[in-house]
C-alpha cells in the first residue's frame, strides 16, 4: 500500500496540473451535497416540532458545526449545532436530536451505498456485491415498515447515542430523510468520481461511488480518528487499488483527503465569519 518515489513522480503532474473542469464540477458538487445536507437538516428540526429555519441559516448553521468533526469524538459537531441553533429559536433537545437524526439516517444511507464496495473481491464490485446492498436495502425498508421493528431500531439508536427518542418521530419521517440523504450521498459519490477524473484516474461510477461512501462509514466508526483521518483513507486505498494499484489509490486517497478538507473548512470560515458579524452588528447599534 506504500507509494514508492518512482510513482509518486508519476503522479505528480497530475496532482500539479488536475484537469480544470472536472475539478471545478466536482468541488462544485460536493459544496452542494453539503448545502443540501444543511437544509435537510432543517427539515428534521421542523419534522420534529422545532421552528422553521431559513435555508441560508440552516445551511451555515450545519456547515459551521461539522468542524466539530475534526476534534476526536463524535459529539462536537452536535454540541456546536446545538449552541448555533439557539439562536434561532431551536430548543437545544430539538437541535441535538435533530443532529443525531440526520447522522443516524446519513450512516444508513451511505451504508447500504457501501456495502457492494465492503462485498467486494478483487476486480470491479462483483453482481453478488449489489445484490447484497440490495438486500440491506430491502430488510432497512422492512424496519420501516413494520411498526414494531421500527420502534426497536429507534429505541436501540437513542440508547447508542444516549439521547431521549422524540415522542413524534414516525417511520414516514425517517424514510423520507433517508431517502433525502441517499440522494446526497450518491450526488457526493458522483463528486469523487469526478475529482478521481480530474487526476487522470479512471473508476467506474459505482465503483467510485460506492468505495467513497464505505471508507466515510469506517472513519466514521472510529471515534478516536477525528473526521476520520486515516481510516478513511486506508480503507479507501485498500477498496480501490484493485482497480488502480495500490500508488494509484494512496495518491488519490491523500489527495481526497485535501480536497474535502478545503471544500469543509473554507466555506465554513467563510459562514463563521458572516455569522460573527450579523450577531456583533446589534451591538453595534445599540452602543
Amino acid at each position: 500500500m506504500g507509494l514508492s518515489l518512482a510513482e509518486l513522480r508519476a503522479w505528480q503532474d497530475a496532482l500539479a496540473r488536475p484537469r480544470t473542469i472536472p475539478l471545478v464540477a466536482a468541488t462544485l458538487l460536493l459544496l452542494a451535497t453539503y448545502a443540501l445536507s444543511g437544509l435537510i437538516w432543517g427539515g428534521v428540526v421542523t419534522g420534529l416540532g422545532g421552528p422553521r429555519i431559513s435555508p441560508g441559516d440552516a445551511v451555515s448553521i450545519f456547515m459551521i458545526s461539522n468542524m466539530g468533526r475534526y476534534v476526536p469524538g463524535k459529539i462536537w459537531s452536535i454540541a456546536g449545532m446545538a449552541a448555533l441553533a439557539k439562536g434561532q429559536g431551536v430548543p437545544v433537545a430539538v437541535s441535538a436530536t435533530s443532529a443525531v437524526m440526520v447522522q443516524g439516517v446519513g450512516l444508513l444511507a451511505a451504508g447500504a451505498l457501501g456495502l457492494a464496495a465492503f462485498a467486494g473481491g478483487s476486480g470491479p464490485i462483483p453482481r453478488w456485491g449489489l445484490v447484497g446492498a440490495g438486500v440491506a436495502a430491502g430488510l432497512l425498508l422492512l424496519v420501516l415498515a413494520v411498526p414494531s421493528l421500527f420502534h426497536a431500531a429507534v429505541a436501540l439508536w437513542f440508547r447508542i447515542v444516549r439521547t431521549s427518542r422524540p415522542a413524534n418521530l414516525t417511520s414516514a419521517h425517517v424514510l423520507r430523510w433517508l431517502l433525502q440523504m441517499a440522494g446526497v450521498w450518491v450526488a457526493m459519490g458522483a463528486s469523487f468520481w469526478i475529482f478521481a477524473a480530474s487526476l487522470g484516474m479512471e473508476l467506474s461510477p459505482v465503483h467510485a461511488g460506492s468505495a467513497f461512501a464505505a471508507a466515510y462509514v469506517a472513519g466514521y466508526l472510529m471515534l478516536f480518528a477525528p473526521a476520520g483521518v486515516g481510516v478513511r483513507e486506508g480503507f479507501l486505498v485498500a477498496l480501490l487499488a484493485p482497480a488502480l494499484g495500490s500508488g494509484p489509490a494512496t495518491v488519490l486517497a491523500i489527495a481526497a483527503r485535501l480536497w474535502m478538507t478545503a471544500a469543509e473548512v473554507i466555506p465554513a470560515a467563510v459562514l463563521w465569519t458572516f455569522h460573527q458579524r450579523s450577531r456583533s452588528e446589534p451591538d453595534r447599534q445599540q452602543g
